[in-house]
């Protein structure tokens, strides 16, 4: 996982060009709305989906994988605490953060990679505090597509492993970590208007204050 988006940043940068995703700026618009101060970005990249939170005031801490993606973070000038590493290598510290949000990291983990990945974030909000998850779903146009590896997982002809989520597996996998919404979203490709755009599930728990 690490050689792979090592190499993908080294040969196509800043892939996604740098305008914030639609999934961050509803986010940054809900952890508003909820007086959020601090959130943890897991798979920040190079900052693309930090910077709509950091210039609304909200303090942003990230982990990224590749050394590159975090140099072309600090040339775009994201002068924030970001960790190197895994996600599947969480904690990184044991502060606990009023949110979380991910972005279109989670269906590249295996299962066991998954549950780690969801009880570490848990465990690292404040007692009332939000984790939202943008995920790649069944409906997506490469579902179904390359090797099937288990139960809607599947590899790519382009070699990356994915598995697709519905409301069904999000309901068994998040349902013990205070899943409150279940929304669809389509994320356009914005540096690449002629590419159609995703069908993204957005996943939205709330941590209860007795846990």
């Amino acid at each position: 996982m690490t050689e792979f988006w090592e190499s993908s940043f080294i040969e196509n940068q800043m892939m996604w060009g740098f305008e914030p995703s639609d999934s961050a700026i509803l986010t940054k618009d809900f952890f508003l709305e909820k007086k959020v101060k601090n959130i943890l970005i897991p798979g920040i990249g190079y900052g693309r989906n930090a910077k709509v939170f950091i210039d609304n005031g909200i303090n942003v801490t990230g982990i990224e994988i590749s050394k590159t993606a975090i140099a072309l973070a600090r040339q775009n000038g994201l002068d924030i605490s970001i960790f190197h590493g895994s996600v599947t290598d969480m904690p990184f510290d044991h502060k606990l953060y009023d949110g979380i949000f991910c972005y279109a990291l989670i269906h590249l983990l295996n299962k066991h990679q998954r549950e780690k990945f969801i009880k570490d974030c848990y465990h690292q909000l404040k007692p009332n505090g939000y984790m939202i998850f943008t995920t790649i779903s069944k409906e997506a146009p490469m579902f179904g597509k390359g090797t099937q590896l288990g139960k809607d997982y599947f590899e790519t002809p382009a070699g990356v492993k994915m598995f697709f989520y519905d409301s069904d597996s999000i309901k068994q996998e998040f349902g013990n970590y205070g899943l409150i919404e279940i929304s669809e979203i389509v994320e356009p490709h914005k540096n690449m208007e002629n590419k159609p755009p995703f069908k993204f599930l957005m996943i939205k728990c709330q941590k209860e204050r007795s846990l």
